[in-house]
């Protein structure tokens, strides 16, 4: 979509700080972090959220969770734990309707979250 902004930051068109990039999805740095490790795992399939997906998209979000683990390890936050979090809509906080997944890492968390 032109106007979604990860897909533009997928297309190059705005720049973003990558960690990680394949064929499938693309992990880049949060500009407003919440906890000291804060990345974004965003397909590069455009859809909204869990509630817009199809059965083509379960191998990708398959591979974006299996990935998360991966970033994890490499960034050394495997062992003393990490969050992942995916919104669904703006009442819960989606802010950018292109589905993605937060990677959270480097404090404690409290539950339940919110």
């Amino acid at each position: 979509m032109e106007s979604c902004l990860f897909c533009r930051i997928i297309k190059g068109d705005i720049p973003a700080r990558k960690v990680y990039e394949d064929d499938l999805m693309v992990a880049i740095e949060d500009i407003a972090p919440k906890a000291p490790l804060h990345l974004l795992l965003i397909p590069r399939a455009h859809f909204c959220n869990c509630l817009d997906m199809g059965t083509d998209h379960e191998l990708v979000v398959g591979h974006l969770f299996r990935t998360a683990g991966l970033i994890a390890r490499e960034q050394g936050v495997a062992e003393s734990g990490f969050r992942l979090v995916q919104n669904n809509g703006a009442g819960a906080g989606q802010s950018v309707f292109h589905l993605h997944v937060h990677l959270l890492a480097g404090r404690d968390f409290s539950w339940p979250p919110g």
